[in-house]
């Protein structure tokens, strides 16, 4: 078992609402702190990457490198096209001293995907270890159902297994990491 605790931030109210550490050159947000400029030069971010249909009406701040992917937060929505791309930019990044700010609107679904991959690809671990070191920093974090089937077919390339499946449940196909929190959720 990894043990995720150097990189868990030290304030729990931050990690709901700001910028989470997820390793010392990536981090993780919604779309309000990303625009935030005394949060991302707090953080001395270098690379912005937006997950979101619409690009930020702000500019980057001076010297940050803005990427825009837009992808809707659709269950069918081909997010996996970015995987490769994404995780390799901040892997360049991290190689070059600097740091990447991922994000989405809520920092929930598409940017938490985008983060586990890069931690599948360049930390080498599971999706199931990647998934738990996001939680420790994000809690919320929860990419949505057909992402969820992207990662464990990407996760299958990279290690030819998965450490996640997709189980059948009466609200529908969900990781087998949410199966008792499902159950616990039906009623009596």
């Amino acid at each position: 078992m990894l043990d995720f605790t150097p990189f868990m931030h030290r304030s729990c109210a931050a990690g709901l609402s700001g910028l989470c550490r997820v390793t010392d050159h990536l981090y993780l947000s919604n779309g309000r702190a990303a625009s935030d400029p005394s949060q991302v030069a707090r953080y001395e971010i270098t690379c912005i990457v937006n997950v979101t249909e619409t690009k930020s009406s702000s500019p980057a701040p001076p010297g940050v490198e803005y990427i825009h992917i837009p992808v809707p937060d659709s269950p069918v929505s081909p997010l996996s096209d970015h995987f490769d791309d994404v995780a390799d930019k901040v892997q360049q990044v991290a190689e070059g001293g600097g740091r990447t700010l991922v994000h989405c609107n809520a920092g929930v679904s598409r940017s938490a995907a985008l983060c586990m991959v890069y931690l599948m690809k360049h930390r080498g671990v599971t999706l199931l270890e990647a998934h738990r070191w996001l939680r420790t920093c994000r809690p919320m974090v929860r990419p949505n159902s057909g992402f969820w089937k992207q990662l464990i077919r990407y996760e299958m390339e990279l290690r030819g297994c998965s450490s996640v499946r997709m189980v059948p449940t009466s609200m529908g196909e969900i990781p087998d990491i949410y199966e008792e929190e499902a159950r616990n959720m039906m009623p009596l």
